[in-house]
């Protein structure tokens, strides 16, 4: 989608699919993208790239530009306790196999916490009586939606944020942490596959502080999630006048999980500027300008 004037055009650069707790498949996400006549948007599924080429050869018969991206999960000491971070990543060489390499472990981790939920619900008498998402999973990554929505549907709860009252939450009978690296770590992973890293909606999970932004920039955070489904127009603000002092990118997405039962996909109510991806785009050609000096 091609335009002089981009002040009309919007871009969602936070969309999982199917291959971890999104409802879209990739091709289905860029398609809905099409319909609310958004120019551009990034599959960023948990720990998961596998969705990226269906959404790229999509992305080329609608017009919609898409962005490769990944959201890891990280977890830091915070307040005396840990606290779970998620850095997006974008432009990332995800074929590499190096990052290939990273993925797979924690997909296998991904899947043997599922295996152990499974057991937990059982043990905790909410055996599910198909748990069939967990054994065809293949290529998609499993998390705790999958098994809130699986819980409702078989009637073991009367809803899905029950199914994490009752069972999935932390300290809850089936709840099991995931295997999680340090924000650090998950920074330099997405910056040595040549990607951009982003913080994901700082406000919407506590991350506020000057100080945890000044110490994930020294490990080479070029982004923050400024715009999401979560921050009001004052934390937006807050958050521009940070992008502002530390030199970063500002980002911003809907954080679109899809269509689920009666609810509208929320893709596109974000409005994120277009030059979020011209200055994404900027962070990518400067990368490999100073990669190309060294």
């Amino acid at each position: 989608m091609n335009n002089n004037n981009t002040s009309n055009l919007y871009v969602d650069m936070h969309i999982h699919t199917n291959y971890s707790d999104g409802v879209f498949t990739p091709k289905e996400a860029v398609e809905y993208a099409a319909k609310m006549k958004l120019s551009a948007i990034s599959i960023t599924d948990h720990d998961c790239v596998d969705g990226t080429d269906e959404a790229l050869e999509a992305g080329a018969e609608t017009g919609v530009e898409v962005v490769p991206g990944i959201e890891l999960s990280s977890e830091i000491m915070f307040n005396s306790r840990k606290n779970e971070i998620h850095i997006l990543g974008y432009y990332m060489d995800y074929k590499s196999e190096m990052f290939q390499e990273a993925l797979a472990v924690f997909k296998k981790a991904r899947y043997d916490r599922a295996v152990e939920m499974l057991e937990k619900l059982k043990k905790s008498g909410a055996e599910l009586k198909d748990d069939s998402f967990v054994k065809d999973a293949g290529n998609k990554v499993i998390g705790r939606l999958h098994f809130a929505k699986a819980l409702f549907e078989q009637k073991l709860v009367g809803s899905v944020q029950e199914a994490f009252q009752r069972y999935l939450s932390k300290d809850k009978p089936a709840y099991v942490p995931k295997c999680r690296i340090s924000p650090g770590d998950a920074i330099k992973l997405i910056l040595n596959a040549g990607g951009i890293p982003v913080i994901a909606h700082p406000y919407y999970i506590g991350y506020n502080d000057r100080n945890i932004f000044e110490t994930f920039i020294k490990d080479g955070l070029k982004g923050i999630e400024v715009w999401h489904i979560k921050h009001s127009e004052n934390v937006v603000k807050r958050f521009l006048s940070l992008v502002q002092d530390f030199n970063l990118i500002a980002t911003g997405g809907s954080d679109c999980h899809g269509p689920y039962k009666n609810e509208i996909p929320i893709m596109g109510r974000v409005k994120v500027p277009y030059f979020v991806l011209e200055n994404l785009k900027k962070a990518k050609i400067d990368s490999v300008k100073n990669e190309n000096t060294l």
